[in-house]
C-alpha cells in the first residue's frame, strides 16, 4: 500500500516523523482524512487527536491546534504542542484537568475563562489520547 510521510513539529522540535498509510486530523471544519496523493491543502487544526494509521499499528498524537499542510507525498503539522500517546503522563494530565475545572468553577474575579476552557480541552484531549478514547 502507498504511504505518505508525516512530520509533526512544535516550537521545541520534531515530535513525530514517519511514513503512514493514512492521517486523520481534526480541523476547524471537521475531521479530515488524508491519503497519499491528496491535493495540496492548508487547514487550521483544533485541539484534538491526530490518528496515524500504518500497516503495523495506529498511533495517536495529542495536538493543541496549529496548522496542517498537505502535499501529495507529505503531511506537515505545525502545532504549539504535541505529545504521542506513549509520552503522556496520565497523572499529570488528570491534575491539569482538575486545576482547569476548579478555575472554571471559581467565582473569583480576574479569572480568564477562555484560557481555563482551553486548558480543560487540552487536558481532556491528552487523557483521551493516552487512554485511546478518540
Amino acid at each position: 500500500m502507498k504511504t505518505i510521510k508525516v512530520n509533526i513539529v512544535t516550537p521545541d522540535g520534531p515530535v513525530y516523523d514517519s511514513e503512514v498509510n493514512m492521517v486523520i486530523a481534526k480541523t476547524v471544519t471537521g475531521e479530515m482524512g488524508i491519503l497519499p496523493g491528496h491535493i495540496p491543502t492548508v487547514a487550521p487544526l483544533v485541539v484534538g487527536a491526530v490518528r496515524l494509521d500504518s500497516d503495523k499499528q495506529t498511533e495517536l498524537v495529542a495536538v493543541s491546534g496549529g496548522f496542517v499542510e498537505i502535499r501529495p507525498d507529505k503531511v506537515t503539522i505545525l502545532t504549539p504542542s504535541a505529545e504521542t500517546a506513549s509520552s503522556i503522563d496520565l497523572a499529570r494530565a488528570k491534575e491539569a484537568l482538575n486545576r482547569a475545572e476548579q478555575r472554571l468553577q471559581s467565582k473569583q474575579s480576574g479569572i480568564d475563562f477562555k484560557r481555563a476552557e482551553l486548558a480543560l480541552k487540552r487536558a481532556m484531549n491528552r487523557i483521551n489520547v493516552k487512554e485511546g478514547n478518540i
